[in-house]
């Protein structure tokens, strides 16, 4: 890369721009109570979250000895309640004046996550984010997710880059984002204050940040490679 242009940077969402975490398990919660099943802590959701809702029910399912036949009715209960769940969740610290300047700066901007469509359209529409992000693959958008690189590259594509080893940045959070990067492969920054469960050492990266204010020097130092 190099710092005569832009390039595109592509973020994830839950764990990366946002803690949605206490919405989910709220709505599992929810869920497992109208089934009689005990409710789970947050921080065992929390850890189950980042492979889009197919998985957090298996890892549910598994954890709470549900029998699987049980799996759709619950998924569909679960949706239900999830598809415009935003009243506890929260932007991290310094995301929306961090994106702000990525953008004023030039740099086309999406969205690439595990979350489904619906949901994600309506938590950017609460915080006035889906203005900064004209593109946005959804964990439903395609039949493959993070950490297959078929959604990362289908964003990509979207904002106008093509060919192997392209020139733009992926913002993640989690495992499934670190190995999504690196099979494209495009540079990563992995924030470290969202939902993996891997230390970061042990993940492909470029550069890790805690605070989102250190994000737009982080990417013009990945521009300047």
């Amino acid at each position: 890369m190099t710092m005569d242009r832009p390039c595109p940077i592509v973020f994830d969402l839950d764990g990366t721009l946002i803690d949605s975490a206490p919405d989910i398990h709220a709505c599992v919660n929810a869920v497992l109570r109208q089934h009689q099943i005990a409710p789970l802590p947050l921080a065992r959701v929390r850890s189950f979250i980042g492979g889009g809702v197919e998985l957090l029910w298996t890892r549910i399912i598994a954890a709470c000895g549900i029998e699987p036949m049980h799996r759709p009715a619950l998924i569909a209960a679960f949706m239900a309640r999830y598809h415009d769940a935003t009243a506890l969740t929260r932007l991290f610290p310094g995301v929306i004046e961090a994106v702000g300047r990525l953008a004023d700066a030039g740099h086309p901007l999406g969205i690439c996550t595990n979350k489904p469509m619906g949901p994600t359209r309506s938590v950017l529409q609460h915080f006035a984010l889906d203005r900064l992000f004209p593109v946005v693959v959804g964990g439903d958008s395609l039949p493959q997710r993070k950490p297959d690189p078929a959604p990362l590259r289908l964003a990509l594509q979207m904002l106008g880059v093509e060919g192997n080893a392209p020139r733009a940045l992926y913002v993640g959070d989690s495992e499934f984002d670190a190995n999504c990067a690196a099979a494209v492969p495009v540079p990563f920054l992995i924030y470290s204050g969202g939902y993996r469960m891997t230390p970061i050492a042990d993940l492909p990266h470029h550069a890790a940040f805690d605070r989102f204010d250190d994000l737009p020097g982080l990417v013009g130092q990945a521009m300047a490679l």
